[in-house]
């Protein structure tokens, strides 16, 4: 056999041609399709949105709900000449499916007329803090179950708009002792009802008063500056906190303002346009609850609220018989439902990305 001559082998490969353009291999593997894929995902599933407004009577809770979301969200409750007042508080929801762009939103939100309307308001707060709870057991329920639901409806809610009257002054002794307890159970967002029946001056002051009452009485409204994440959150949320309260006024009639249709309230020496600023912080709110924190307001009600929660129910099951691989759980008693539980749990943040593989 010719030396020279050499056998075709598969595992020997040919040079390409010159005029052949070499191979280039692909630098991606697709991983930006997750971000399509949860997409596709969350707009099937669609998105859950509880909300609880909670205020006296007369300061515009069903109005501002209803300018919030654009659409008739709940009916005012206020009491006319031919209705009484109610004499205890009473908690009512009505459910809701926004649609907007083809995103579909189950808006879930829970009034509190009574509140505060009663001469003795000793412990007005339990029936506001038993409901909390109990949305927070009926998930915890259906978790711990051993053939669980693929998707566990979730009634808890997710943020409590308080409405604070305008009273000019600071806040109220009922104030301070609902929003303590209040705070160590949900996400707490204070606003300042009717800020179209204060001056620009007396509406900063009474900014001033609220935010000096809320450090002195440890108040820690949303957002919570323990639970920035990064430096963005931080430098997004410290502009938030410095002008909570939100000073909002809502209307839900529009009106003709220099050839073009706005929301307002119209009064005799003008009208009290809801979305410009000048006028108040309505848009404010709007952005916080739905446009840049509605999905961290969740988070942090299942990662913290919740979790402290549970947490304190699944101690407590050690008293009480188990069966195999899973807990037994009873019925939470009135106290448990109406106790706000101590805030212990944070939300779970990666310290070090290094330690993550």
């Amino acid at each position: 056999m010719d030396p020279l001559r050499r056998s075709s082998s598969p595992c020997c490969s040919t040079p390409s041609s010159p005029r052949t353009p070499p191979c280039e291999a692909s630098d991606s593997v697709g991983i930006e399709a997750v971000l399509d894929q949860l997409k596709i995902k969350a707009m099937k599933m669609g998105f859950e949105f509880n909300i609880m407004v909670v205020g006296q009577s007369g300061l515009g809770k069903s109005t501002m709900v209803n300018t919030l979301f654009k659409s008739k969200a709940w009916k005012s409750s206020l009491p006319g000449l031919g209705t009484p007042t109610p004499q205890t508080l009473q908690l009512h929801s009505v459910t809701h499916v926004i649609e907007e762009k083809g995103v579909k939103l189950k808006l879930t939100v829970t009034d509190t007329p009574g509140f505060g309307d009663q001469i003795n308001n000793d412990k007005c707060w339990d029936p506001i803090l038993g409901y909390i709870n109990e949305q927070y057991e009926r998930y915890l329920q259906e978790e711990i179950l051993i053939t669980r639901q693929r998707h566990i409806p979730d009634t808890r809610v997710h943020c409590c708009v308080y409405f604070v009257p305008p009273t000019g002054h600071c806040l109220r002794p009922l104030d301070i002792e609902f929003l303590q307890r209040l705070c160590r159970t949900v996400n707490v967002v204070p606003v300042i009802a009717r800020a179209d029946s204060l001056t620009i001056e007396e509406r900063e002051a009474f900014r001033s008063r609220i935010q000096e009452d809320l450090r002195n009485h440890c108040i820690d409204v949303y957002p919570q500056k323990c639970f920035d994440e990064d430096i963005n959150d931080r430098i997004l949320n410290s502009k938030i906190r410095e002008r909570i309260p939100f000073a909002v006024v809502g209307a839900d009639r529009e009106h003709m303002v220099n050839g073009r249709c706005v929301l307002g309230r119209k009064t005799k020496w003008g009208i009290v346009e809801v979305e410009n600023m000048a006028h108040c912080e309505f848009p404010l709110l709007r952005d916080l609850l739905i446009r840049s924190h509605l999905q961290d307001l969740k988070d942090i009600t299942h990662n913290v609220h919740y979790e402290n929660y549970r947490v304190v129910r699944l101690n407590e099951s050690h008293l009480l018989p188990s069966g195999p691989g899973w807990v037994n759980l009873g019925p939470a008693s009135t106290q448990q439902l109406t106790t706000p539980a101590p805030l212990k749990v944070r939300r779970r943040v990666q310290e070090d990305p290094k330690d993550e593989f």
